[in-house]
């Protein structure tokens, strides 16, 4: 009578767990950063969309808001500074958009690097940076 035994050898999991092991090695640093390559897609869409709606204002009313009235300008018509004559009813956005990393989109006119900028501060929330943690403005 013989006996067979069934299941794996030591040395056959070894080498399974070490391929396995090398497979994690390489893919997981690429999966790990997709998270921050989609935030930074989507702060420079909204960036995109708020320059959009920046320049309709400014078809409509002939220049840019202060930096005083802010991007709200372009949500509720502002009622301080040059306030505008053809602002559209019901406003350019339907609400301001939050950079991904929760802080609030930065506007400046005149701008440094344009006529106006908008720009986000990347997920350091600090001026300048490289990779994720750098800026991502309308000059891009």
């Amino acid at each position: 009578m013989t006996r067979r035994t069934e299941g794996f050898t030591l040395i056959e999991i070894l080498v399974v767990i070490t391929i396995l092991g090398i497979l994690a090695a390489l893919i997981v640093p690429r999966v790990m950063d997709r998270p921050d390559q989609a935030r930074v897609t989507a702060a420079r869409a909204d960036v995109n969309a708020i320059m959009g709606a920046l320049k309709l204002y400014r078809l409509d009313n002939g220049t840019y808001p202060s930096t005083d009235q802010g991007l709200a300008a372009l949500v509720k018509k502002p009622e301080r500074g040059d306030v505008p004559r053809n602002w559209k009813t019901g406003g350019y956005l339907d609400k301001l958009p939050v950079d991904p990393w929760g802080t609030d989109y930065q506007y400046l006119n005149p701008g440094i690097r344009g006529e106006v900028d908008v720009f986000s501060l990347g997920a350091d929330r600090k001026p300048g940076g490289e990779g994720v943690d750098a800026d991502i403005g309308s000059w891009q």
